[in-house]
């Protein structure tokens, strides 16, 4: 019986000291992740900018609703109902989700905005109590054994870099990254931001990387959990993000203060996805591989138009006509229907796709199919670069 029962043990704890995998599949500027939820299978956008463990299409059931919480977004918060979770794997990988909570949303339409089949997003909680790596290059996690110690590694800070969380709570990484001038921003590594970074408008002018008084062109609309938001695309050159320095790259900016007084913003998929990235919150360290060579985004022109999806008629429509771009100069109006793009029809396409059929190299054509008031409109009109902070911009 001794015999057995050590048996037992040496194989449970070789069981935990050997690594997972569990591969992911990107959408549109996601990663998604299947799992079974409450004994449901579900696919998941991972976010590690939620701090919460599991936002669910409320059209699934995984069991009563037993309570509610209060979510946030860069911009506001907002409620929802809650159900206990009593199970969850990823694959072979069994998550300890005992006080874990599944939050309800009707989001339905999250599967046209990623490209491919999803049930809601996967937060921070679900990852934060192992040694996870999240590898874009091979496109899977990694559960790494405890006895893997990071901050151990010494990086060469050219490939490879080490980061120490900032002592700002435990729902978040936020880590620093820092101006030209050495003046810093607090801001954290969110999985689930589209974009390669945003922040706010305030946050820059503290750092002096926002003139207050002077006039901005290129206002846009960004779209995030609590409803649209006055943005802008921003250049931004000689920054330190996470260690790394880039160069050059474009930030979305948000015309609303932070709904955190701890953070600045977050750094987003655009970033992250030229790198695997081991997370260790115990020992509050962040291993970041660059295996693209790559560390900043590409500069895209666009015509200036925002459309967003009206769930309820399955139809595009302009939302926001960008001030002083082609689309404004060639006429195109708030409620114009947009039905497709260079001949191709807008059916079954989520919105990040349909904005990057709008982007191309500056000076080149797109033609839109406009429906105005039972007439068709086919406008052809030039990208242009519409990002502030480029040189020799008034």
């Amino acid at each position: 019986m001794l015999t057995t029962l050590v048996l037992t043990a040496l194989i449970a704890q070789k069981d935990v000291e050997r690594a997972i995998e569990v591969p992911f599949r990107l959408g549109d500027d996601a990663i998604i992740v299947d799992a079974v939820v409450n004994g449901k299978k579900c696919s998941f956008m991972f976010d590690t900018g939620y701090s919460g463990s599991i936002i669910l299409n409320d059209q699934i059931n995984v069991g009563p609703v037993t309570g509610v919480q209060n979510l946030r977004d860069f911009v506001g918060t907002f409620q929802a109902g809650t159900v206990k979770m009593k199970s969850l794997s990823l694959g072979e990988k069994k998550i300890d989700a005992k006080e874990m909570e599944i939050t309800l949303q009707p989001v339905a339409h999250m599967s046209l905005s990623y490209g491919t089949h999803c049930d809601g997003i996967m937060g921070f909680e679900v990852i934060r109590d192992y040694v996870t790596e999240i590898n874009f290059e091979k496109r899977k996690f990694i559960f790494h054994p405890r006895s893997l110690d990071i901050s151990k590694r010494t990086p060469d800070n050219k490939k490879t870099f080490l980061n120490k969380l900032l002592p700002i709570g435990v729902g978040s990484m936020e880590i620093d990254v820092f101006t030209k001038d050495g003046k810093r921003l607090k801001l954290a590594l969110d999985t689930g931001n589209a974009f390669f970074a945003t922040t706010h408008k305030d946050c820059l002018v503290r750092v002096g990387l926002w003139a207050e008084n002077k006039p901005v062109k290129f206002m846009r609309s960004a779209q995030v959990a609590s409803g649209p938001v006055d943005s802008w695309y921003k250049l931004m050159t000689d920054m330190k993000i996470f260690g790394v320095d880039v160069p050059s790259s474009v930030w979305s900016i948000i015309d609303l203060p932070s709904s955190s007084a701890e953070g600045d913003g977050t750094v987003g998929f655009g970033f992250l996805k030229n790198f695997n990235i081991i997370i260790d919150m115990e020992r509050r360290r962040v291993w970041m591989e660059n295996f693209t060579g790559k560390t900043g985004n590409e500069m895209l022109a666009d015509v200036g138009i925002i459309p967003f999806f009206f769930q309820d008629r399955e139809r595009y429509f302009i939302g926001r006509v960008i001030p002083n771009s082609p689309a404004a100069a060639a006429g195109i109006r708030v409620g114009d229907e947009l039905l497709g793009i260079d001949g191709q029809e807008l059916l079954d396409i989520g919105q990040r796709k349909v904005m990057s059929m709008l982007e191309g190299p500056e000076g080149s054509e797109v033609q839109l199919t406009i429906s105005r008031d039972g007439t068709l409109l086919r406008p052809k009109i030039k990208r242009a670069l519409l990002i502030n902070g480029l040189p020799g911009q008034n």
